[in-house]
Formats: C-alpha cells, structure tokens, sequence
C-alpha cells in the first residue's frame, strides 16, 4: 500500500472517529482526547507492519542462502558419487523382487 493511500484511509478514519464520538457524547473535549488516542493506535500498527515485513524479508534471505547451500551441496554428492548412486538405485528393485518371490515359496 502507497503511503498516500495510508494516509488518506487514516484520515478517513480519524474524522470518522471523531465524528462518531462527538455525535454520541457531544463533547469536543472527548472526541478530541478519542481521535489521538486513535492515531496512536493507528501509528503503531503501521509501524508494527512494517517492521513484521522487514523481519519476514530477512527470514525469506536466510531460507534462500539455506536453499542454496543445500544445492550446491547435492550438486558436489552428485558428481562425487555418480556410479555409486547408480548402482544403489539398480540393487534395490532387485532385493525387493527377491525378498517377493521367497516370500511365496514354502
């Protein structure tokens, strides 16, 4: 959201407030004390949000750099050991048809 936006909804809600409480208490007094009381409300948790948007960009970087480290390090265990993968990946169907196969026998 645009900050310009923010600001307009803010004030939209400020007089709303304002007027709202003025019309119910008919006091100036009160409906000014409720109005700042509701842009404090409405600061904070602009700042709260922004600050929630840093934090999750800062955690979306830390699972990136994860992410890559994970990659290069299947990418070395890769090349290292191709034949071996291979050969693991073969062996296993084998031992499975068997253990089948002299599972049916008596």
């Amino acid at each position: 959201m645009r900050f310009i936006t923010f600001c307009r909804l803010a004030g939209l809600v400020l007089c709303g407030s304002a007027m709202t409480v003025y019309f119910a208490s008919h006091s100036f007094r009160l409906a000014v004390i409720t109005t700042l009381g509701c842009s404090l409300l409405l600061q904070l948790g602009y700042f709260a949000s922004v600050l929630f948007l840093i934090w999750r960009s800062s955690c979306a970087g830390k699972a990136r750099q994860g992410a890559e480290l994970f990659d290069r390090f299947q990418e070395v265990r890769c090349q290292s050991g191709d034949d071996e993968h291979i050969n693991e990946t073969q062996d296993v169907p084998q031992r499975n048809q068997t253990l089948g196969i002299s599972l049916l026998l008596p």
